[in-house]
């Protein structure tokens, strides 16, 4: 389940960035905190198990413009949550 605002739109891809190595403890809501130090973000979407429910480790930040995008994998790229080292 995707959190975003408003009515759901198609994803604007070159201004989505993939999330790696996500610990499990990390939910939506933490990581669109996170993220929207680097610049307004538009949706979160982190994939869950049709299982167990949990998340597979990795996920998408969508932002509004290619530029907060970019300006995110620069700054948020290895930074540590939970003890590992979040790829952007």
């Amino acid at each position: 389940m995707a959190t975003s605002l408003g009515p759901p739109t198609e994803r604007n891809q070159d201004a989505t960035v993939y999330i790696g190595n996500v610990d499990p403890q990390m939910s939506e809501e933490l990581i669109w905190e996170m993220f929207r130090e680097a610049g307004p973000v538009v949706s979160v979407n982190i994939p869950k198990d049709r299982v167990t429910d949990e998340h597979q480790g990795f996920g998408f930040v969508e932002f509004k413009t290619e530029e907060d995008a970019d300006y995110a994998m620069k700054i948020m790229n290895m930074i540590k949550v939970f003890g590992k080292p979040i790829r952007v």
